[in-house]
């Protein structure tokens, strides 16, 4: 039995050799070590070469090109040698012999290899490879989708019937490679049930794949891009993948996953924190434009300055190198980098305009947005620029592009507007969605104030564009009868047009279409209601009992803006007790998952509404928390940075007064004082006024003082003393508050905090604020949760807050002298007693 195995094993082994000695052609491919190499085997061998030798030798050359940097690349040099067309020429006679494997294999390498789409070769693969789509596997009818994807045949009829595939043999997937690749390219025909299947499915394999093989993952959120939808247990999974992984990743891996990440709004400090530490390491290796490009935009808007200032040495020096996309990357990362640079601004510029003729309209569109956001000084380029904005503009069809040309355009300062501007705005306003309206009254209002002509004019042309405009505005939310698509169309629709002209109506559009309410679309619903500061009890007891029912498929970190409504509006929804308590419940087992900022930002929102989870508290007053924070905080845009150090400090505050059981330090005076002192501690006319009435309903100008800051660093318009019979007591001493210019106080450091000197017996301080529009809902005089909690905390602190709304101060009532008095008297001395 032995011997009979020993004599089979060394039959199979003569076998082997006897098939690789046989093949001396595949055995010539094999040990090449450069595209020549290879093409001269080709050359010496046409007509011994084989389907597989044809297969062999193509994939051979994309595989060696891919061993070589990008910019080192050479297939042009490929493409244009001679034995490359023997080649091709060999495998187009040879495609009804190949396998479907070698068959889409020969494709793909083949357009890797930048041979046209046009190219008699590709379209025959492409045919072949059609005919047999039913019976592909499901790996290479992946590779076949990827194929079709380079051509840009997103849409096409083979792309729907790959799509219909995947819909019935979805469950016999099981690798995440292929399942990530056919999800990107049928992305485009997804329908939302196939789009649930498919993240369903990702989510199992992600959780059983390989864990080094970060592509696929990245491939799984490039899909969620493309679809708009960012659902978050799926990015998550995803992100730790990508943490895991981050020191093996390139420049271009982390450059692509931060650019999908901003597209959804998916901000993950920890991988952005280890991102940025691994771009570090690389800056040393990225000395060519494509790298260095690609570098400058990751980790510009989050570098240290002393980091920006060696990448915009680097980018002086290798800008004149860089191509148009390039070129395009890094003006756009300067804008985000705020960069203050002449001379590396005018050499882009220069670059740019080198380049210009090879943009399309929107690139265009971009450059000359970021230009003049960098206070560009090339008028050249600029008039160049702007005569070809408009021939764009003068020939697209597309609202969308319309509508950012017309917006660039408009940024312009103009005396005149042409008219077949005027005329092409016009024809595409019926087709547009509400923020491209909105885009659009910005640009005329542009105009208004640019065109002296307008004000003199008794019929405008700008006059009719307002009228289309408020009519497309107002058909298009009347025809709304999606929620979904209406709340993405106004998560970019704000301004002066849309509050005067569209809010009121929108509102009703919302209530209309209140049965759509679901816990996928509640947090947007929130955040839109926050931002125009709009009280619509329906739309928020819809928003309430939606979250208490269907909390479970809430993400946690939607809970802040589900209840940012409810705290900024100041409003308690019917089951006011039950809605915060499932919403903190839901949120509690992930603090130590939430990013620092938004769970600051959760925290200071129930603050706000009263409320503090002693464990949220605990969680952010640690030092660890506040390290972790700070670290953050470096990497933020600047307008954010700002927000959350005075969301902070207000916390802070808030914790200090309302929970002094909490025993957490207030740690901001030096944070407040430099606030103060950024202050210019202006008086506005409402406030002179009132100060002069409180002056002689008191008896005299010495027994109130204007712009006191108490303790905690909260500032108030007025304040005076009553005794115990409600007579304002003089303040002796003035000589802390510095007139200045007029309408301006100076306070000495005393005056920081309140008087030490204790009160008489049964006295009592009085605050006075005046309360502009701000304090209150947009729709109503209802008062907003800030100011109710500004309130709480001065009556704290010791203090009786006299609160005065400015419609009751402007109203018709209170139009003489005596008639303010008299309001005064009531509020301070009547209202008291009562």
């Amino acid at each position: 039995m032995l011997r009979l195995r020993s004599l089979c094993c060394l039959s199979q082994r003569l076998l082997q050799v006897r098939t690789v000695s046989s093949d001396q052609v595949l055995h010539q491919l094999t040990i090449c070590s450069s595209e020549e190499q290879v093409l001269d085997v080709v050359g010496k061998n046409r007509a011994k070469l084989s389907v597989k030798h044809v297969s062999y030798a193509i994939g051979l050359l994309w595989k060696l090109q891919t061993e070589k940097p990008e910019f080192m690349r050479s297939s042009e040099l490929i493409r244009s040698h001679s034995q490359f067309l023997t080649l091709c020429i060999l495998a187009e006679n040879k495609i009804e012999q190949m396998d479907d494997d070698i068959l889409v294999d020969t494709l793909y390498n083949s357009l890797r290899l930048h041979v046209e789409p046009c190219d008699s070769l590709i379209q025959h693969l492409v045919m072949e490879a059609y005919s047999r789509l039913e019976n592909l596997s499901m790996p290479t009818l992946s590779k076949f989708a990827v194929c079709l994807n380079d051509q840009q045949l997103h849409h096409s009829p083979v792309m729907g019937k790959i799509c219909n595939i995947l819909s019935e043999r979805l469950d016999y997937i099981r690798e995440a490679r292929v399942l990530s690749s056919l999800m990107i390219c049928t992305s485009s025909l997804t329908s939302s049930r196939l789009r649930d299947k498919l993240i369903e499915k990702a989510a199992i394999l992600l959780d059983t794949m390989d864990p080094t093989r970060f592509h696929d993952a990245r491939r799984v959120v490039q899909f969620l891009r493309n679809v708009k939808h960012g659902y978050r247990p799926l990015l998550e999974k995803s992100n730790k993948i990508f943490l895991n992984n981050v020191k093996e990743m390139n420049v271009e891996n982390i450059n692509m996953i931060l650019g999908l990440y901003q597209s959804l709004q998916f901000n993950n400090f920890d991988f952005r924190l280890a991102s940025k530490q691994r771009l570090l390491e690389l800056m040393d290796s990225c000395t060519e434009p494509v790298s260095f490009s690609r570098l400058l935009t990751a980790l510009g808007p989050m570098a240290s300055q002393e980091t920006r200032e060696r990448l915009e040495n680097a980018a002086l020096i290798l800008i004149d190198e860089a191509g148009p996309h390039q070129a395009l990357a890094t003006v756009e990362t300067l804008v985000e980098m705020e960069c203050r640079n002449p001379l590396l601004i005018n050499k882009v510029a220069s670059v740019l305009h080198k380049h210009l003729d090879v943009y399309k309209p929107t690139d265009v569109a971009r450059i000359t947005q970021a230009l003049l956001l960098l206070h560009c000084q090339n008028p050249e380029l600029f008039t160049k620029l702007k005569r070809t904005l408009l021939s764009y503009l003068k020939a697209s069809f597309l609202p969308y592009e319309v509508t950012i040309l017309t917006r660039v355009l408009s940024m312009f300062p103009s005396q005149r507007l042409d008219t077949e501007v005027i005329s092409r705005v016009r024809a595409v306003m019926p087709q547009c969605a509400l923020s491209d309206l909105n885009t659009f009254s910005g640009a005329i209002a542009k105009w208004v104030r640019h065109d002296p002509s307008y004000q003199h004019a008794t019929s405008s042309v700008y006059v009719n564009l307002l009228q289309l405009l408020n009519k497309a505005g107002m058909e298009r939310l009347q025809k709304a009868d999606n929620l979904d698509m209406l709340l993405d169309e106004l998560k970019h629709s704000l301004g002066e047009w849309f509050e005067e002209i569209l809010l009121q109506e929108t509102m009703a559009t919302l209530e209309r279409l209140i049965d759509g309410v679901n816990c996928n679309n509640t947090s947007d619903l929130a955040l839109f209601l926050t931002r125009t500061n709009q009280l619509c009890l329906p739309l928020l007891d819809k928003i309430a009992n939606v979250t208490v029912e269907h909390i479970d498929k809430v993400h946690y970190t939607a809970t802040y803006a589900t209840i940012l409504p409810f705290a900024v509006l100041n409003y308690d929804p019917l089951q006011c007790a039950e809605f915060f308590d499932v919403c903190i419940q839901h949120f509690r087992p992930h603090l130590g998952s939430f990013d620092p900022h938004l769970l600051v930002l959760l925290a200071y929102a129930l603050a706000v509404a009263d409320i503090f989870p002693e464990d949220l508290i605990r969680e952010i007053f640690n030092v660890d928390f506040l390290a972790k924070l700070d670290a953050q905080l470096d990497i933020l845009p600047d307008a954010l940075n700002m927000r959350i150090r005075l969301r902070l400090m207000e916390l802070n505050r808030a914790v200090c007064l309302e929970c002094p059981e909490f025993q957490i330090p207030w740690f901001h005076d030096k944070y407040c004082q430099h606030l103060l002192k950024k202050g210019n501690g202006s008086i506005r006319p409402p406030q002179q006024h009132i100060h002069k009435m409180l002056g002689e309903i008191l008896g005299g100008i010495n027994k109130s003082k204007a712009g006191v800051i108490t303790p905690y660093f909260y500032p108030i318009d007025f304040e005076f003393i009553l005794d115990k019979k409600q007579e304002a007591i003089p303040y002796v001493d003035q000589s802390n508050m510095i007139p200045t210019e007029l309408g301006k106080l100076l306070w000495g450091k005393e005056a920081e905090l309140k008087d030490s000197v204790e009160l008489p017996p049964g006295s009592q301080r009085v605050a006075v604020e005046f309360l502009d529009s701000k304090s209150f809902c947009k729709n109503s005089n209802h008062i907003k949760g800030e100011t109710v909690m500004r309130k709480r905390h001065l009556e704290i602190l010791g203090y009786r807050v006299v609160q005065i709304p400015h419609f009751e101060w402007n109203s018709m009532e209170l139009s003489t002298s005596h008639a303010w008095k008299e309001y005064l008297r009531k509020k301070i001395f009547v209202e008291s007693v009562s």
